[in-house]
């Protein structure tokens, strides 16, 4: 074959290509030392340790809340410190890309997130960082998670969003002496459940987020028809427990003791847009108040996690206006967790069936779960911070002993700061906290102004005025949510503590009671019976001695908050 008909050959055009592209791979893979550069993995490890060594990063939060010059009389260095660091940080990450700071510097969160967000998303790409939220993800044993999610795989019906919570999954204190000789409700549980509840076995919660109701219904109905009470029986009966889902309480279903791969189980199925709602604008706080205590995700979605952020800080402020200006770590947690008991008829003493130190019961064993979920926030709000030399200087510090103290069988013994946890402090500034009344969720927050309406006692029109200048929705354009005089003036109310606890209460208590009425239609009849029984019960037990006197502080501070 001559040169130039082998010139023209395809084939030798595509062997020169193929060798010429193997000779580069190999030329590449052994280059000199000289010209190699970090690889991607050297690079991850050398963030590591620089994010272990490294001190906290904080973010500014949104400038409506900054401090103002005056800052506050003993967190003055605290101040100083939160700006200091924000200046660092984004100093060093225009010197490099790839700076390890700039990646601490994004679990913090953005200025202005909450007024601009968009509930719509889809991706978790579209949430303003992709740290954001993960304060939400409690740590657990693995082989315990792993057992949880197991059981979402036995539902055909599609499962967008889950999560398990309650004393199967987290640690209660007891009331009534040593629950770890009672007997398991679990038939036949893997060895990761035995472990894990080894401090006393527990029925395990579950909320399952769905897109579509009765579609969902519909399969699952299919599948576990005996998970349902006889309203399975009805005629086109996954229309009727749709219609009693969504339209009766607080939006959720429950089916109670279902047996899931020998674990015993409750799940609720709750719709997402419900779910999302609740968490952002508080109209029931029925689900909003369930997660913001510590709960085990197990199937996240970007839209529900955005608005559980909103409901996270939400909590934290409603908690900080209801606080003096000096607190414990536990008095703040126990405020946050007592909110959803707020007119709960399950804690009224005619039925008797939560344990009157319920809110005590489960910060007590589960501070360190509280610690991953606020820390990160409290380190984002420039008006409130640990007052306290043993706080660590360090980022990341409250998911050291995150496994060392969850479970069922665990002491909180040697706890930082022990069962009382950290010193804290907030600025009192009427401006700072009338922002606070104006970022609260937006149903909440409508109650909250009607309340203040009669009490000072304004006209209508007035009113109307500021409910519209109070409107979170601006169509012209961006609008920051900064409290004006009305606001200030709430904020500087001495009975604020008392009128927040008022409309909280006025939140919870129609849905929670809805809720309770329709269980004994959605669970049946005996299945209602066992469960209000299992909760009396409860609700009965003795207190401990390590929780009199506990007991009686809650209840003055609780009488001086209403």
């Amino acid at each position: 074959m001559s040169l130039p008909r082998l010139a023209a050959s395809s084939i030798f055009h595509s062997l020169v290509g193929a060798n010429s592209l193997l000779l580069g791979q190999a030329a590449w893979h052994y280059r000199p030392s000289v010209l190699r550069g970090l690889t991607e993995s050297e690079l991850r490890r050398q963030q590591s340790r620089h994010e272990h060594t490294s001190t906290r990063s904080y973010s500014h939060s949104s400038p409506s809340e900054s401090p103002s010059s005056v800052g506050k009389p003993h967190g003055s260095s605290t101040w100083h410190e939160k700006r200091t660091s924000v200046n660092s940080a984004s100093s060093q990450s225009t010197e490099s890309k790839a700076s390890p700071s700039d990646d601490v510097a994004q679990h913090s969160l953005p200025v202005d997130w909450e007024d601009d967000t968009d509930y719509n998303i889809s991706s978790f790409k579209d949430l303003p960082h992709r740290f954001f939220g993960h304060n939400q993800h409690i740590r657990i044993n693995e082989d315990f998670k792993e057992s949880l999610r197991q059981v979402l795989w036995q539902f055909k019906a599609p499962i967008r969003y889950a999560f398990a919570y309650g004393s199967g999954v987290f640690g209660q204190k007891s009331s009534g002496g040593n629950t770890a000789d009672a007997l398991s409700p679990h038939p036949n549980p893997p060895k990761a459940v035995q472990e894990w509840q080894k401090g006393g076995a527990k029925v395990i919660d579950f909320v399952f987020g769905v897109s579509h109701t009765q579609h969902w219904h519909s399969l699952n109905l299919a599948q576990h028809p005996d998970h349902y009470s006889g309203l399975k029986w009805l005629p086109n009966s996954s229309a009727i427990v749709s219609h009693m889902q969504d339209d009766w309480g607080a939006g959720l279903y429950y089916n109670p003791y279902i047996t899931v791969n020998g674990i015993m189980i409750k799940y609720g199925v709750v719709n997402l847009d419900t779910l999302a709602r609740d968490l952002s604008e508080w109209d029931t706080l029925y689900l909003a108040g369930r997660l913001q205590k510590p709960v085990k995700i197990l199937r996240d979605d970007p839209r529900i996690r955005l608005a559980n952020q909103v409901n996270l800080i939400s909590a934290l402020r409603t908690a900080l206006l209801m606080l003096p200006e000096y607190f414990t770590e536990r008095q703040l947690y126990e405020r946050i967790a007592g909110l959803s008991y707020l007119g709960d008829p399950r804690m009224s003493s005619l039925l008797a069936s939560e344990s009157p130190n319920k809110v005590s019961n489960i910060v007590g064993a589960q501070l360190p779960g509280f610690r991953q979920l606020y820390v990160p926030l409290i380190d984002n709000m420039p008006n409130i911070s640990f007052n306290d030399s043993r706080t660590p200087d360090y980022h990341s510090w409250e998911k050291e002993d995150a496994i060392r103290h969850t479970g069922t069988n665990h002491k909180l013994d040697n706890v930082l700061g022990g069962e009382e946890g950290l010193k804290l402090s907030q600025d009192m500034d009427p401006i700072k906290r009338g922002n606070m009344v104006r970022r609260l969720p937006k149903a909440f927050r409508r109650k909250l102004y009607y309340q203040y309406k009669q009490k000072f006692q304004i006209p209508g029109s007035a009113f109307s005025d500021i409910l519209q200048e109070s409107q979170d929705d601006d169509p012209t354009g961006f609008r920051r949510r900064e409290g004006g005089d009305f606001e200030r003036r709430i904020a500087q109310d001495d009975n604020l503590p008392h009128e927040m606890a008022r409309g909280v209460r006025s939140t919870v208590s129609w849905p929670a009671s809805m809720q309770t009425i329709k269980g004994v239609f959605t669970s049946g009849v005996g299945r209602s019976w066992k469960y209000v029984q299992e909760k009396r019960s409860k609700g009965r037990a003795k207190p401990s001695n390590a929780d009199d006197g506990r007991a009686g502080m809650e209840s003055e501070a609780s009488k001086k908050a209403e």
